[in-house]
């Protein structure tokens, strides 16, 4: 009786089968990123199924706490984007550990918590211009693409090009482009759990075409996940590239969790509690070993099977618990089967640029820079860097140098003070 009345699910116009059957449907369309997200960790050195382990469980407390505190039908799980920031930015281009990496995750995630506790989220979102929280989203979406090519061999680096096509012929691009095939076609046809479907086909296609070995990878434990697990290092928190990286992170997580919900919630009075939950959530991200949890499109699924209370995301949540049972078959998922997921999800993330007013030259460059220039540089931070900077310097050539917040200026200083100090 409780349980109904905190949910309210008269309240609502739902019910307990309504809400159950929605929180299934967002189990099957987002459980595809507990080995998508333990595969990006693993490029950063966090072991594939420790990482995967870590990705279900933050999950699990993602999800409950958005449902019994917020009373939303949202999914939380570690974020497409922010895990290639930890990953490729954090770690590859910036030269943290992935234990100094977690850290910076969990230090980022109370920077979150302040916005979200207090009225600085409103200052902040007043502060940056929407062409630039547009752009971060394209810019971050043409690098998951980036890597998924990769990843999937259609993609390979040249000496005299710096990139090229890959061999077309070989069978691991083979693959990867069926697998696309059919990843495009169930995604684009609306199929329940499309991710996981064409994630399973392209393991089977793979193992047909001999690129995993019978038997490869068959068991597991949880024993490696003790080397992950708080294992937080703070050793390099007195140097800049850890606060350049955490302030970062922080405000990819407070734009990408602000227009996240204010799109997908179906009640906006719930704004404020998904909003703090979030943040809660991937302050414990850092804590369980993994890059931060956002707020997820996939939660469209369960909305739209009728989900309207958080009994929606708490049953997704327990549902991802059973998904440690299997572990043993996501092991073996190639990357031939994981890259089609990178390269569709970057794909939709693209569609932000229509939301970027490009016929004003001074909204519409910086956002250009940004979003060529993150996957250029290989780096997030970089990419965002010089489209912060150009921003307020293309407003004063024009004369409108007023119209600029005084924290963009504050911002873009500070990564031009960055790229300084890189020069000496």
């Amino acid at each position: 009786m409780k349980t109904k009345i905190h949910f309210d699910f008269q309240a609502h116009d739902t019910s307990l089968k309504k809400e159950i059957l929605a929180g299934i449907t967002s189990f099957f369309t987002i459980v595809y990123i507990a080995a998508v997200n333990a595969s990006i960790l693993a490029d950063a050195g966090i072991p594939f199924e420790a990482g995967m382990i870590a990705t279900v469980l933050t999950s699990v407390f993602g999800c409950l706490l958005i449902g019994f505190y917020a009373n939303a039908p949202i999914i939380l799980v570690p974020g497409m984007g922010v895990n290639a920031f930890f990953t490729y930015t954090m770690v590859e281009s910036m030269g943290l550990s992935w234990e100094v990496a977690l850290a910076s995750v969990f230090v980022a995630g109370i920077l979150f918590a302040i916005t979200a506790f207090t009225p600085l989220s409103g200052v902040l979102s007043k502060a940056i211009p929407r062409s630039l929280k547009e752009a971060i989203t394209v810019g971050i979406g043409l690098f998951l693409t980036f890597i998924g090519l990769q990843k999937g061999g259609i993609v390979v680096s040249s000496d005299s090009t710096f990139v090229a096509l890959g061999n077309l012929g070989s069978a691991h691009v083979i693959a990867t482009l069926v697998t696309l095939a059919l990843a495009a076609i169930l995604f684009i046809r609306n199929v329940k759990g499309h991710f996981l479907i064409s994630m399973l086909a392209g393991t089977a296609l793979a193992w047909s075409l001999g690129l995993i070995e019978t038997g490869q990878q068959s068991s597991f434990s949880f024993s490696s996940y003790g080397s992950v697990f708080a294992a937080m290092s703070f050793d390099d928190i007195l140097m800049l590239p850890f606060w350049i990286a955490t302030f970062s992170m922080a405000m990819i997580l407070v734009f990408e969790n602000m227009g996240l919900l204010t799109g997908l919630l179906p009640d906006q009075r719930k704004f404020t509690k998904s909003y703090q939950a979030n943040a809660i959530s991937a302050i414990s991200s850092g804590l369980f070993g993994t890059s931060p949890t956002v707020s997820t499109v996939e939660s469209a699924s369960g909305i739209s099977a009728g989900g309207r209370t958080g009994l929606t995301a708490i049953t997704t949540g327990l549902l991802f618990l059973t998904s440690l049972f299997f572990i043993p078959i996501f092991k073996i998922i190639p990357e031939s089967a994981i890259a089609p997921v990178l390269i569709i999800i970057g794909g939709l993330m693209i569609t932000s640029i229509q939301n970027i007013s490009l016929q004003d030259f001074s909204e519409g460059f910086p956002a250009f820079l940004i979003i060529v220039m993150i996957p250029l540089t290989y780096s997030i931070v970089d990419g965002i860097a010089f489209g912060f900077i150009a921003y307020p310097f293309l407003k004063i050539a024009l004369g409108k140098g007023k119209e600029v917040p005084v924290p963009m200026y504050i911002i873009a200083s500070l990564f031009f003070i960055n790229f300084f100090l890189h020069t000496i």
